[in-house]
């Protein structure tokens, strides 16, 4: 019993210091960590990083816009080379390539993400060896702040352009083929990779910034330019 009571008094204790030692570093490193790096917006480290980080947001935006644009052009000219090769498919007789159909979507997803995951991990270690540490939390206050607003933007633009499309097809504002239907349709043209492809890689944008901007903070301690 005596021994039990020991080690549970042992056992408290320790905790209690670690959580003390802990509260003691977290606030020591908060306070020390602005003061030393000088993170704050009179610092034209933190400044170019925030314009680096928001434009990396955009940037990204439009990659990934691209990518799907290219990757749908392939897509179509596939079906069409179908339709003109493959006789009986409309008429139900023959059966489609639906395996070339999936390689090229499998392909598309994966090579054209190269260089907008490149970006998002180069541009953090790139900032952080030019601009510091300082350069950094500027670029991760960027990508964060223009990320979110444009995740939620794009989110709530392409459903908003689906929908309407959805709302003119039930015979509304002229139904099918009216002048308003045209529009819809070019509308959602847009919305989809806005509601389904850019605004949830934004997301993963601003985690991989992120991380890769925390494994690499030794590497930019130690060896920034200014």
């Amino acid at each position: 019993g005596v021994t039990a009571e020991a080690m549970q008094g042992v056992q408290r204790a320790a905790e209690a210091a670690g959580v003390s030692l802990t509260e003691a570093v977290h606030s020591a490193t908060i306070n020390d960590f602005v003061d030393w790096f000088n993170v704050n917006l009179m610092n034209y480290k933190v400044l170019v990083g925030v314009f680096i980080g928001s434009m990396l947001a955009f940037m990204f935006s439009g990659l990934t816009m691209n990518a799907v644009g290219r990757a749908a052009q392939k897509m179509v000219e596939e079906v069409r080379r179908q339709f003109r090769e493959i006789k009986g498919i409309l008429q139900g007789e023959s059966t489609p390539d639906y395996e070339r159909c999936v390689s090229i979507s499998t392909k598309a997803a994966q090579v054209e993400m190269i260089l907008p995951a490149s970006l998002a991990i180069l541009i953090p270690i790139c900032t952080g060896l030019v601009f510091g540490v300082a350069g950094v939390m500027g670029l991760l206050v960027g990508g964060l702040g223009t990320g979110f607003v444009m995740a939620i933007f794009m989110a709530n633009a392409g459903g908003a352009w689906d929908n309407a499309k959805k709302y003119i097809e039930e015979g509304n504002f002229g139904g099918k083929g009216s002048d308003a239907h045209k529009a819809a349709v070019t509308g959602d043209t847009v919305g989809d990779p806005f509601k389904d492809t850019s605004g949830p890689s934004l997301n993963i944008l601003i985690k991989l910034m992120s991380m890769v901007s925390i494994v690499m903070a030794g590497l930019t301690v130690a060896y920034s330019i200014l």
